[in-house]
Formats: structure tokens, C-alpha cells, sequence
């Protein structure tokens, strides 16, 4: 690297790498933009004409940034918004961001980027440089301040963690994934007849006291009932996704990543006999979830 004009050359031509980076390892773009304008900051204070692999610097230094990032969340016991702010949230992503975090978020992944939240800020570093990005252990080990097999061992408790373990046959996860696959899209598009179609004719909602809205009722019975309150709902079904929540299919409502809704569901058969929604903070925090569908990876991302 000879100068500061051809550095910040390198840098623009790695500046979507970088985001990418930083967006899978925080979860939301506002967070990786300022990671890639700190990691800006900091390469051009320093002599770069040494540095040879500049694309690996940049990358090494925005870890360290988005690491410091996670460090300084988990001390702050920082939480999302909760589900009274939820509706305000989706409203202003759909007018104000059409480009911003649930683009992103999709292209990652909502259900990964759930897991992502619950590890620590080393087995996240870990995991998303190496398994999603190609990283070698023994860079991540500079990174994290731990020898290449401690780094190793980081990322392998993440991936155990981000891939779970089913309770069920391959058949029977077939089996319920389309009875929640034909739920979450007749929410979405707001097909009533759809929906009545998948739900049991005396199916049960129940929900916490944190997920309940104005006069809505702990406990909803009947098809006809249940479908109509869940039609209510299909902004916050734009963010559902299925998930294993404690090893067993369910979905997850998380904009941005981070679960506000739990459903677990019962299944009757090839309808949702019942469902329970969570929303209570300390509930939330004693789930386990782990990804339905196989974790991209991103070696060479675009």
C-alpha cells in the first residue's frame, strides 16, 4: 500500500464486504455503518505501506470494532424494543427503510440472526468469521485475544448452538414444517379462508401477559375466532420465521433479529391444534433456538 488515496481506494472497493460483515456480526445496518465508519477511522490513522493483504486488515479491524460493539451490549443487558412499540416498528421500517434492516436481515436470514443474538460476543465473532466468511482460525485467535484452538473451539459451540438438535424424525419435521409453512403464509397474505383451512376447528391461542394487546384475551377458542385475531396481526407476520425453540419447531417474531414473539406450536394432524405466544422478557431469555433451514455461507460475499 504506497499512500492514503490508494488505501482509501481499497476501502471503498471493500466497503459492501465490510458492511456485510459487520451487519451478520450486530444485527442491524444503522450498528454496521458506524462499525465500517469507525474501521474507516482507524485504518487511516495508521501506516498501512506494511500491510499486505489490505481486504484481511480491513476485516480484522472491523471485527475488532463490531466485537468492542458486543462487548459494551452485553454489559448494558441491552434489549429490543418491546411488543407494545412492535406495530410502530414495522410501520416505520415499511415507509422509512424499504432498503434498510429487513432487506438485510433477509438476505442473512431473521431466524439465523436470532441464534447469532443469543451467543456470546467471542462465539459470534468466531462463528461468522469463520463459517460464513472463510476466516482462518488463526487470524480469529488475534481477534478474539485466544490461541487458534480456543478460537476453534468457540466456533464449534456456536455452530452446535446455531444448528441445534430436532426432537422429531426428518418425516415428522417435514410434516410440521408445512403445517407452519401454509400458517405463516395465510397470515401473511391475509387469506382468512387459508387460514381456517390450517387451523383445527377447536383450536386454542393462549399468550402471556407481555404479548397481549389492548382488550385481546389471554386465552382465544374456536377456528373462526383465532383466525380473525391472527389476520390482525400480518405486519408482525412479515417478521415471523420458523425456528427450533428448545429443539422443537415453533416460529420467532424478530425484527432485526431479536425475538419479541414466540409461537410454540401443537400440531393435530396436518392443522395447529393450539399455540402459545410469548413475549415475556424472562421466558424469552430461557429459550434455546437453533436454525430450521441449512446456514448459508458467504466466503467470497458480493
Amino acid at each position: 500500500m504506497a499512500n492514503h488515496s490508494e488505501l482509501a481506494e481499497q476501502f471503498d472497493r471493500s466497503r459492501r464486504h465490510l458492511r456485510a460483515v459487520a451487519f451478520r456480526m450486530l444485527g442491524t445496518a444503522d450498528e454496521a455503518d458506524d462499525a465500517v465508519q469507525e474501521t474507516w477511522l482507524r485504518a487511516s490513522r495508521f501506516d498501512a505501506r506494511a500491510v499486505v493483504n489490505v481486504a484481511g486488515w480491513l476485516t480484522t479491524i472491523v471485527a475488532r470494532v463490531c466485537l468492542e460493539s458486543l462487548r459494551s451490549r452485553q454489559r448494558r443487558g441491552e434489549e429490543f424494543l418491546d411488543v407494545a412499540e412492535l406495530d410502530r416498528v414495522i410501520a416505520h421500517d415499511a415507509e422509512a427503510h424499504p432498503e434498510g434492516d429487513l432487506v438485510m436481515a433477509e438476505s442473512v436470514g431473521l431466524a439465523l440472526l436470532v441464534v447469532l443474538d443469543a451467543l456470546g460476543p467471542a462465539e459470534r465473532i468466531a462463528f461468522v468469521l469463520h463459517d460464513l466468511f472463510g476466516v482462518s482460525f488463526e487470524e480469529i485467535a488475534g481477534i478474539v485475544e485466544r490461541s487458534p484452538v480456543a478460537a476453534k473451539k468457540l466456533a464449534s459451540r456456536a455452530r452446535q448452538r446455531v444448528r441445534g438438535t430436532p426432537t422429531v424424525s426428518a418425516a415428522e419435521l417435514r410434516e410440521q414444517r408445512e403445517v407452519i409453512d401454509a400458517f405463516l403464509a395465510a397470515s401473511r397474505t391475509g387469506d382468512l379462508e387459508a387460514l381456517l383451512a390450517v387451523l383445527a376447528p377447536d383450536v386454542v391461542r393462549r399468550a402471556d401477559r407481555a404479548a397481549l394487546r389492548g382488550e385481546e384475551e389471554p386465552e382465544v377458542r374456536g377456528a373462526r375466532r383465532v383466525a380473525e385475531e391472527t389476520l390482525t396481526n400480518s405486519g408482525r407476520a412479515r417478521f415471523a420465521r420458523p425456528v427450533f425453540v428448545n429443539g422443537a419447531l415453533g416460529i420467532v417474531v424478530a425484527p432485526l433479529g431479536r425475538p419479541l414473539l414466540v409461537l410454540e406450536i401443537e400440531r393435530r394432524g396436518d392443522r395447529v391444534a393450539a399455540f402459545n405466544v410469548i413475549s415475556d422478557r424472562a421466558r424469552l431469555r430461557q429459550l434455546r433456538f437453533s436454525v430450521v433451514d441449512p446456514v448459508p455461507t458467504w466466503a467470497s460475499p458480493s
